[in-house]
């Protein structure tokens, strides 16, 4: 265990770097925010002494090995704009986008379970074709033209939500909800894929050959081995959510990390869009961790692998 532990810690750093490294080159090929911060007024003298404190007069790989070591000390750069640190921008508005993944998933999950549950053990009945069909516009659905498609019905037609801001768990429905569609339709194709698999196993026809009542079979034995995978997709699906999250936050004016991003993309400012970068990769990093080593416990030959 402590070996897989250990590679799995290296691993993790590998690829914090190698997101470090893209968001880095990208950025610098996205332009110049000194000409854009100045505009057409700015002389080349004025460009060339905010290039100096900016740092951006250095070479590429010179800026890189600096922001590292910045980084290291916890100093990811002060924004252009804004003219605060950062990390002081985007940890503010961290709280919001997690609160917002992390209903979604909620919302996701407990529907999606019992209804894969049901749809399997209904398999080409009623209730089967119509989950199944109800799953396949869930999953063809963009996001963002669901929430749209909710502050029509939910907030102008009928009144009965918010359609912006953050407050209160009702300004949190129809948000929570158009990130959560796509996931529902997801995990109840997995969840009834899985459970159609496991109960078609040896172990199963002997749970019921031994005179296990069917809901014993379902949710002791067939229900917890079909969790399994289910966890893994589960984890990568609240990493893409935290990402995700940004044009959503922006349809439904949520004060999180997707409209101060937007802003400092157009607007080239570097440290913010880095910073935003790195954390949501390093998020994205302990959950995918913390589900590998779940996942280690349950099935002791990924430790092998």
């Amino acid at each position: 265990m402590p070996a897989f532990l250990v590679k799995r810690l290296l691993q993790s750093l590998a690829v914090f770097l190698g997101v470090s490294l893209a968001m880095f080159l990208m950025l610098r090929m996205a332009g110049d925010p000194v000409q854009l911060l100045l505009g057409e007024e700015g002389t080349p003298e004025d460009i060339a002494r905010l290039q100096v404190v900016f740092g951006l007069d250095r070479s590429l790989p010179v800026q890189y090995l600096y922001f590292l070591r910045n980084a290291l000390r916890g100093d990811l750069g002060v924004s252009y704009h804004h003219g605060v640190p950062a990390m002081e921008l985007v940890l503010e508005r961290v709280p919001a986008t997690l609160e917002l993944a992390g209903a979604a998933m909620l919302i996701a999950i407990v529907l999606a379970v019992p209804l894969g549950v049901i749809a399997a053990n209904r398999r080409g009945g009623v209730l089967d074709r119509l989950f199944l069909s109800g799953s396949l516009v869930g999953i063809s659905a963009p996001p963002f033209w669901v929430g749209i498609v909710f502050i029509l019905v939910f907030g102008v037609m009928f009144r009965w939500l918010p359609t912006s801001g953050r407050g209160g768990w009702e300004h949190l429905v129809l948000p929570a909800g158009s990130l959560a569609l796509y996931r529902l339709a997801l995990f109840i194709r997995l969840v009834r894929s899985g459970m159609l698999d496991v109960l078609g196993q040896d172990y199963v026809r002997t749970a019921r050959s031994k005179g296990l009542a069917e809901r014993a079979v379902v949710f002791k034995h067939a229900l917890k081995n079909t969790l399994i995978p289910f966890i893994t997709i589960a984890g990568l699906q609240m990493g893409s959510l935290l990402a995700g999250a940004v044009v959503t936050e922006r349809v439904f004016a949520w004060p999180g990390m997707g409209r101060l991003i937007l802003d400092s993309i157009q607007k080239l400012d570097y440290p913010v869009v880095m910073c935003w970068a790195l954390v949501t990769a390093a998020i994205f990093i302990l959950i995918n961790l913390v589900v590998d080593i779940s996942y280690s416990f349950v099935d002791p030959r990924v430790r092998s692998g």
